[in-house]
């Protein structure tokens, strides 16, 4: 689904943000990326949604080079692909199961899938027992793992963050960046700088 080919990204003043990357992550696939502030995350997710583009080589979406697609082509990457943001973007007046259930509801699943995947996603997130919380009543790291429940819906998700404690609770692959250089891909891989 999603393919970096020989990928570098060179900002103005020869200044390498990633050098030489390649991955592919297959749809459907929940991807972890880790490293330390300034080590390319950033940049290598802003590439994947069409944001930002290669000064060498290629990124693909189902075979289709990002930086060649239209608008609608971005478009409809963005929707296949879970994303987890900063700010959250939780509905404050429903609860974490509403949360969840919500987004499983606009991709239109039914309602016995979303009344058998949304308790078993919050377990997966440690969150299980928080159910009927409102985001409010939650710690800054259970919002982000709601947040992270809420992308998991039966999206390709490329997670970028630095809590270790969810990376290893995942158990799911972990891409490993270091000064711009994958390090390590691993499939039940965890958060190790």
């Amino acid at each position: 689904m999603i393919k970096f080919q020989n990928v570098t990204k060179i900002y103005q003043e020869n200044i390498i943000v990633l050098q030489d990357v390649s991955f592919e992550i297959k749809e459907g696939e929940f991807v972890s990326i880790v490293g330390k502030s300034g080590a390319g995350k950033t940049t290598l997710i802003r590439m994947i949604l069409g944001l930002e583009f290669p000064t060498y080589g290629e990124v693909f979406f189902d075979g289709e080079s990002v930086s060649k697609a239209n608008s609608k082509i971005l478009q409809k990457i963005r929707r296949k692909i879970g994303s987890v943001y900063q700010d959250y973007r939780l509905l404050p007046a429903k609860t974490v199961y509403e949360n969840v259930a919500y987004i499983m509801e606009v991709e239109g699943k039914e309602n016995e899938e979303i009344e058998v995947e949304v308790p078993r996603v919050l377990e997966i997130i440690g969150l299980g027992d928080k159910m009927n919380n409102f985001p409010r009543e939650l710690s800054g790291g259970e919002q982000q793992r709601l947040s992270i429940a809420r992308a998991l819906s039966g999206k390709t998700v490329v997670l970028s963050t630095h809590n270790r404690e969810i990376v290893n609770k995942l158990g799911k692959r972990v891409i490993t960046i270091e000064n711009g250089i994958i390090i390590r891909d691993e499939e039940k891989g965890r958060f190790i700088i």
